[in-house]
C-alpha cells in the first residue's frame, strides 16, 4: 500500500499543485474511491475497474470513518493503490468521488456518485445524525436521513439497480429523484456470467459430483442467521449424511471484521473438523452462491442473489420489521420456506426441491436489476460523463467470478484455493 502523507518534501506527486512537472503520464482527472467498509470496497472495485487503461485518470483510495472500518486497511493494502488519509482526502479537490456508503460524504470536495453496496435496498434502519440516534426509520440508501445534510442533497448521483427503485426513492426522499440514475447491478451480471461454470466452482469447494452443496449465508448483526441460529450450523453438519451433502458457510465481511478473523476461525474450528467448509472472507463469494444446490439464508443480499441460481432458498432467520415490505427481499421471504427447528433438515431440504416454483424465483430475480448485463456499460458512461472525458473505445465486459477458496485449519490465518 502506498499511503500518501504530507511530509517535508510535500505531498505525493498526483496531489501536488505542480503535478505536471513530476508525473510520467499527464493526469487530467483525479478520482477518489471512498471505502467505508470492506463490503463497500468490494462493490467499488466493480466501478473503478471500468477506468482501467485510461492514463488520463489517476485513482486514489481513502478509508472513511465507519463503525465497520476494521479490515479496510488490509483491503487497501492488498490493492497497492495510492491511499490518502481521510484527513487529507477531505482537504483535496477531486473531479469525482465514488462511494458505496454514506457517512461523512458531505466533507468531500468533489461531486459524489453513491452506489448501493448490496442487492438493491431491502433493509429498514433507524436514522442517525452526528452520532445520535433519531426516531425516524427509513430504507437504507434511499432515506432522507442518509441523503440530505443541512437541507442539501449530498450525492450528485445516486446509482440504482432497478427502475422500480425510483418509485421507492420518491416515497422516501422525493428531492433526490433528480439525482437518481438506473445502471443495473454488477453482482447480478457476474452471477449470470458465472452460471455456465458452476461445475468448476463446485470442484473448488470440494463438492463431489453426487453430493448436494448446502450453503449457509449469514449477514451481520443480532438478527442474522449466525446471530439467531448458531445451532443450525451444528445441525447441518451433524444431521445431513456427509456422503450425500457438502455443507459450507459464507459470512458477511462485517462478521469477520467486527469479531476478528482469529475469533471467527476459532468459533468455527470444531464444526470445520466435522466437515463444515468455511468460505474465506478474501474470496469471490459469487462462485460459492452459483455452486450451491440449497441456500439457507437470512435477510442479507447474498440470500437474495441466490434467487438467481435455480437453487431453493430456505429462510433460517428473517426479522420482518427490518425488511422493507416493498422490496424484492420481502417478496422472496413471502414464499421461501422457513427452516424449522422441530423437523429433520433432510426432509425440509427435499421438500423445498419438490415444491420449487421457478417462476416465483425468476420474478424476484428480475426485481434485482432492470438492466441485465448492462452495469459495466452504463456505469462507465455515467463516470465519464461526470468526468467530462470521452470514454475509451474498448467496450467493457463482465467476467465470471474467480474460483472460491476456503479457510484452512492446519495453518493459522491461511486459506486454500
Amino acid at each position: 500500500m502506498s499511503v500518501v502523507t504530507q511530509e517535508a518534501h510535500g505531498p505525493h506527486v498526483p496531489v501536488r499543485l505542480d503535478v505536471e512537472r513530476w508525473a510520467t503520464c499527464r493526469i487530467r482527472r483525479r478520482v477518489l474511491a471512498v471505502v467505508h467498509t470492506v463490503t463497500a470496497g468490494q462493490r467499488l472495485l466493480e466501478a473503478v475497474r471500468l477506468l482501467e487503461g485510461d492514463c488520463r485518470v489517476q485513482l486514489f483510495f481513502t478509508s472513511a470513518p465507519d463503525v465497520f472500518s476494521n479490515g479496510v486497511a488490509a483491503f487497501l493494502e492488498e490493492l497497492n493503490g495510492l491511499v490518502l488519509p481521510w484527513s487529507q482526502a477531505v482537504r483535496t479537490q477531486f473531479d469525482l468521488a465514488l462511494a458505496a456508503g454514506h457517512g461523512s460524504l458531505h466533507e468531500l470536495h468533489a461531486p459524489v456518485i453513491v452506489l448501493p453496496h448490496g442487492a438493491g435496498h431491502n433493509k429498514i434502519v433507524r436514522g442517525a445524525r452526528r452520532g445520535h440516534l433519531v426516531a425516524d426509520r427509513g430504507v437504507y440508501g434511499l432515506s432522507r436521513q442518509r441523503l440530505i445534510r443541512d437541507g442539501v442533497l449530498v450525492p450528485e448521483t445516486i446509482v440504482l439497480a432497478h427502475q422500480e427503485e425510483l418509485t421507492r426513492l420518491g416515497r422516501e426522499c422525493p428531492e433526490a429523484l433528480r439525482a437518481a440514475e438506473v445502471v443495473g447491478d454488477p453482482c447480478f451480471d457476474r452471477i449470470t456470467a458465472s452460471l455456465p461454470s458452476r461445475a468448476l466452482y463446485r470442484e473448488a469447494l470440494r463438492t463431489r459430483a453426487h453430493q448436494r452443496l448446502v450453503l449457509a449465508c449469514s449477514t451481520w448483526g443480532p438478527h442474522s442467521l449466525l446471530g439467531q441460529r448458531w445451532e443450525l450450523l451444528e445441525r447441518l453438519v451433524s444431521e445431513l449424511p456427509r456422503e450425500e451433502y457438502r455443507v459450507a458457510v459464507l459470512l458477511h465481511p462485517h462478521v469477520w471484521n467486527a469479531h476478528g478473523e482469529w475469533q471467527i476461525r476459532s468459533w468455527l474450528a470444531e464444526l470445520a473438523r466435522w466437515g463444515l467448509a468455511v468460505v474465506s472472507q478474501y474470496t469471490d463469494w459469487v462462485g460459492a452462491v452459483v455452486a450451491a444446490d440449497y441456500i439457507v439464508g437470512d435477510h442479507g443480499s447474498v440470500t437474495l442473489y441466490g434467487a438467481m441460481t435455480g437453487a431453493p432458498v430456505l429462510m433460517a432467520s428473517l426479522p420482518d420489521a427490518d425488511v422493507d415490505s416493498a422490496s424484492p427481499m420481502a417478496e422472496l421471504s413471502s414464499f421461501a420456506p422457513r427452516l424449522l427447528d422441530d423437523r429433520p433438515l433432510r426432509r425440509q431440504l427435499n421438500r423445498s426441491s419438490a415444491e420449487y416454483q421457478s417462476h416465483r424465483y425468476e420474478r424476484v430475480a428480475a426485481r434485482i436489476s432492470s438492466e441485465p448485463g448492462q452495469f459495466a456499460r452504463k456505469m462507465r458512461v455515467l463516470m465519464y460523463r461526470k468526468l467530462r472525458l470521452r470514454a475509451p473505445a474498448v467496450r467493457p465486459t463482465t467476467e465470471p467470478a474467480r474460483l472460491p477458496s476456503m479457510v484452512r485449519y492446519d495453518e493459522p490465518g491461511s486459506v486454500v484455493s
